[in-house]
């Protein structure tokens, strides 16, 4: 039996508000990340769900707590390999705004693109082995889990996730890319 992975954006926070870059600084969900949240938990309620995991950021490990409420499942995985990219010393800075040559600026001290998204697949497949053929829905973040699955196929551009927004996972991607060589 076939795994099933949904990937949940977390609600919003007073800085996805205010367009800072939140990356690991822990900032809790705002009343519209709540609601966002139960959304998420209400479309999800059609379907029975094995497994729910989260980032360990606190705004992460609500919106599951929130969104496992609704479906009647504990969160039992946090893990530290879903926490956002650490943005150095553009966190907390508002962007929005920025032309892109400061942006990328600003992010010169961030974790580089590429060690997010092998930390994502990394425990995206740590998952998936960990609970063969669930259904799981993980909360995680942004930019992560756009880095993570740009990184399963090359030249795929994922679009910048709403929060509360969810994606499904092809699976059989992250066994492949998993069991691929490294050079």
């Amino acid at each position: 039996m076939s795994a099933t992975l949904v990937l949940v954006r977390h609600g919003e926070t007073a800085w996805n508000a205010e367009g800072r870059l939140q990356g690991q600084t822990d900032i809790p969900l705002n009343d519209a990340g709540r609601e966002q949240a139960h959304a998420a938990g209400q479309e999800l309620d059609g379907s029975c769900w094995d497994v729910l995991a989260s980032s360990t950021l606190g705004r992460a490990v609500e919106t599951a707590e929130l969104i496992g409420q609704n479906l009647g499942l504990a969160l039992t995985e946090k893990m530290d390999g879903l926490r956002e990219r650490h943005y150095g010393n553009a966190e907390g800075r508002v962007v929005y705004d920025l032309p892109r040559e400061e942006i990328d600026i600003l992010l010169r001290s961030a974790e580089p693109e590429e060690a997010v998204a092998a930390r994502g697949i990394r425990a995206l497949c740590e998952l998936l082995e960990r609970h063969e053929g669930k259904r799981i829905v993980v909360v995680a973040h942004g930019t992560l889990i756009r880095l993570t699955l740009d990184a399963l196929v090359p030249g795929r551009k994922t679009p910048i996730m709403r929060n509360g927004q969810m994606l499904e996972v092809d699976t059989a991607l992250l066994r492949r890319h998993a069991a691929a060589p490294t050079h």
